[in-house]
């Protein structure tokens, strides 16, 4: 090979291999410019945006794999004909399906999620024994992380039932013990003011989507009757309304000597017949 095919040789490689990188540059930069254009919309719904946004980086996945696939095929044909390597791709397509019929059966999975909506990006689902944040959505696979910061990553193939806890409208859930001893009916009324005050504060009325509603009794424990107090709120928003809601539960039963009590045990002693105490005293019939 003399050197003017060298160069010819090193010159189009560049300008494959350029080319392949400023696609890549290019579809990053409009991926991210789509993304910010479209969380910085006011007209949008909050559901529709992760929905687009999901979509866009599936997308952006797409025109990438894409783009590598165009250069290495590119560079194969500079040093074969890659017209029956085309032709055979058809026959190869098949056997691969037969062999990775899990693989497709995920990326249909992907695609009915993106189709449906059934969850996006920023969503946070349970499936099965996973529950967390989405954090990455292919066709292949959910990528889902925790609250306690472990990443798993979910075939969409496997997912067959799964709980969106952020579409639409969430709620916010407060159980609380109360002693026996305490009267329901003021119990009751105290958690009603409390949360009647707590849905008029500015800070937290726009979060809320409905008056908050207070069940009593919601079961009878062994220890403890359970009263509970649920506020619709908005999606994504019913952990922090349970937190500060629970934080002004637990000051008003103080304040009302409301008795929140503790598992615990009775046990009562009775002496047997014939026995006789430390001090002298015997359970003995007639003695």
């Amino acid at each position: 090979m003399d050197v003017n095919t060298l160069i010819e040789f090193g010159v189009w490689l560049a300008l494959i291999v350029g080319v392949m990188l400023l696609g890549l540059i290019a579809v990053r930069l409009a991926r991210r410019g789509l993304l910010k254009s479209i969380d910085s919309s006011t007209k949008m719904p909050d559901g529709r945006k992760k929905q687009i946004q999901t979509i866009v980086q599936v997308a952006g996945w797409m025109v990438n794999v894409a783009l590598i696939g165009i250069a290495v095929m590119m560079l194969l044909s500079r040093f074969v004909d890659i017209t029956p390597l085309l032709t055979s791709l058809g026959v190869v397509g098949l056997a691969l399906s037969l062999g990775a019929q899990t693989l497709i059966k995920d990326l249909i999975g992907g695609l009915m999620v993106l189709i449906e909506n059934q969850y996006a990006v920023g969503d946070v689902i349970q499936v099965g024994d996973v529950s967390g944040i989405v954090e990455r959505l292919t066709l292949r696979a959910t990528y889902v992380r925790d609250v306690g910061g472990k990443l798993y990553l979910v075939p969409n193939g496997d997912i067959r039932v799964v709980g969106n806890v952020t579409r639409d409208w969430s709620r916010a859930l407060v159980d609380i013990g109360v002693a026996y001893e305490e009267n329901l009916e003021r119990v009751t009324a105290v958690l009603d003011r409390v949360a009647r005050q707590f849905a008029g504060d500015p800070a937290f009325a726009s979060q809320l989507l409905e008056p908050p509603t207070v069940i009593a009794p919601l079961s009878l424990g062994d220890w403890a009757v359970t009263v509970r107090v649920m506020i619709k709120t908005l999606p994504g928003k019913q952990w922090g309304t349970a937190t500060e809601l629970r934080r002004r539960i637990l000051a008003a039963c103080e304040r009302e000597n409301i008795t929140l009590p503790y598992p615990r045990q009775e046990v009562l002693v009775r002496n047997q017949p014939g026995f006789v105490s430390p001090s002298g005293e015997t359970d003995e019939p007639g003695l």
